[in-house]
């Protein structure tokens, strides 16, 4: 029985493994996602530009629109390798970054790059209605920006509830510490306006999962922010709000996290199809 069994779990691994290999994919690099650069200053042509890699022989998959983190002062568009060949599309855009520009520079331009994805994936052969958004520290801060104040999207003709679901990892759900710090603010000032997304919570949101280090290691009373919005978003009525706190992990906990955002994005698509 031990012989059939190793056996078997052997044919299931070389059933997986030819699979993954007779996928193909394909990268399109520096893609602009503004209508015309013709007349846009130098920093929009450099920064307003995604990557998008997705199954070049597969039609109705899933995208990942994933956001660089570095503070919003830093950082470079990138694809994770752990979420390349799992048979979803992955959109990683740059953005213009503080100091060049202030707030909220920053957000509309991730809602262009999120509204270009949405009217374009289907061209590659993706579903606009399984449209996921996640990203790590400030890129986690812009998924939750644009999933939950609706304004940035529809700048664009987009409504925020066709987003199948937002992952993101450690974002600050107050107002940013750059946003505080363009203000002449301290990291230590804790401001709650319009530009944190906790003071856009509501009910009718597509599905979060909140994913954070460990709460004694991470920066700033990350998981504390993160917790109260899943508790505010809770009591407002939104039902999918979820929050995983990795123990052991500090604020870079990427690494760890990414298989937890594939999961989510697989769940979610199997719920609403």
């Amino acid at each position: 029985m031990k012989k059939c069994s190793i056996t078997l779990s052997f044919v299931i691994a070389l059933i997986f493994s030819l699979h993954a290999q007779s996928e193909q994919y394909i990268l399109l690099n520096d893609v602009p996602y503004y209508d015309s650069l013709s007349t846009a200053d130098d920093y929009v042509k450099e920064r307003c530009k995604l990557d998008v890699y997705y199954p070049a022989n597969k039609t109705n998959f899933a995208t990942l629109v994933w956001f660089h983190g570095g503070g919003l002062n830093g950082g470079e568009k990138e694809i994770p390798e752990r979420l390349k060949n799992n048979g979803i599309a992955i959109v990683a855009p740059n953005y213009r970054l503080s100091p060049r520009v202030l707030s909220p520079t920053y957000i509309q331009d991730a809602a262009a790059a999120v509204a270009w994805v949405i009217k374009n994936i289907k061209s590659f052969g993706g579903n606009p209605a399984h449209v996921f958004l996640s990203g790590h520290s400030a890129g986690a801060y812009l998924d939750l920006m644009l999933l939950l104040d609706k304004q940035w999207l529809m700048q664009y003709g987009v409504d925020a509830n066709i987003i199948a679901g937002a992952i993101p990892l450690s974002g600050h759900t107050i107002t940013h510490f750059t946003v505080r710090k363009e203000r002449g603010l301290s990291e230590t000032k804790i401001v709650v306006d319009s530009m944190a997304p906790i003071f856009h919570i509501r009910a009718d949101a597509p599905p979060i999962l909140l994913i954070t280090g460990d709460r004694n290691m991470e920066l700033l009373g990350r998981y504390e922010e993160n917790a109260y919005l899943m508790r505010m978003m809770t009591i407002v009525g939104h039902k999918q709000t979820h929050i995983l706190e990795l123990q052991g992990y500090d604020h870079g906990m990427v690494e760890p996290a990414l298989p937890l955002v594939l999961r989510e994005v697989f769940r979610v698509v199997e719920i609403q199809k």
